[in-house]
C-alpha cells in the first residue's frame, strides 16, 4: 500500500518492524562494503545510498560512524563466534573465516590491534572486549599438540592482520595466507560463515 505526498507523488508505506529489521541489516551490509572500499571516513551518504534507504533511515540505526562501525564489526565477530560454535569445527576452519574479514575489512584488522584503538576509553574498552571473543573463539579449537602456545597464536593474528594490506580483497586475502604459511599455520577455505 502506498500513500501520497502533498506533490502528488507516490510514497511507499512505511514497512513496520520487519522493514527497520530490513533496513537495518543492508546497511550494515552496505557499510561494510564501503568501509572496505574506501576506508572509515568514507563518507555516510555513499553508504546510505548503497543500501537503498534514505539518510535518515542511516542515522535511525546508526546516529554517528562510530555506531556504523561497531556494527559492522560486531557482526564480523559474530561470523567468527558461529563458525567456532559449529558442529565439526576445526582451528584451520575458523581460521579461514578470521582471514576472509582480514582480506574483507580495514576497520577488522583494527580490532585487532586494539592498541591503536583511539584515546577513548569507551572506544579502546569495546574493541578489547571484541578482540577477545575472537582469541576465545580461536583458543576454543587449540589442540594441546598444536605448534603454538594460545600466546603464539594471539600473536599470529596480529601479524598476519599486520600483512592483510593491499588494494584488493584478492591481494589482501593472498598476503594474509601467505603470512599463515610462513608461520607453518594451516587455514582452511577463506570464505565469510554461512551458517
Amino acid at each position: 500500500m502506498t500513500e501520497r505526498t502533498e506533490q502528488g507523488g507516490r510514497r511507499a508505506a512505511n514497512g513496520g518492524p520487519k522493514a527497520a529489521a530490513r533496513n537495518r541489516a543492508a546497511v550494515v551490509a552496505a557499510a561494510r562494503e564501503i568501509f572496505a572500499a574506501q576506508g572509515l571516513e568514507a563518507p555516510l551518504s555513499a553508504i546510505a545510498r548503497r543500501a537503498g534507504v534514505g539518510q535518515g533511515v542511516l542515522y535511525r540505526h546508526f546516529p554517528d560512524r562510530t555506531a556504523a562501525v561497531a556494527a559492522v564489526l560486531e557482526e564480523n565477530v559474530r561470523q567468527i563466534e558461529q563458525a567456532a560454535e559449529a558442529e565439526g569445527a576445526t582451528l584451520a576452519g575458523v581460521l579461514g573465516v578470521l582471514t576472509w574479514h582480514l582480506a574483507e575489512s580495514a576497520a577488522f584488522i583494527g580490532l585487532l590491534h586494539t592498541d591503536q584503538a583511539g584515546s577513548r576509553s569507551d572506544v579502546r574498552a569495546h574493541a578489547l572486549a571484541l578482540s577477545e571473543r575472537v582469541q576465545r573463539s580461536l583458543r576454543a579449537h587449540l589442540t594441546r599438540d598444536h605448534r603454538l602456545s594460545a600466546g603464539d597464536l594471539e600473536l599470529a593474528v596480529a601479524m598476519v592482520s599486520a600483512t592483510a594490506t593491499g588494494p584488493t580483497h584478492q591481494e589482501r586475502e593472498r598476503r594474509a595466507l601467505a603470512a599463515w604459511r610462513l608461520l607453518g599455520v594451516e587455514v582452511g577455505p577463506v570464505r565469510p560463515f554461512d551458517g
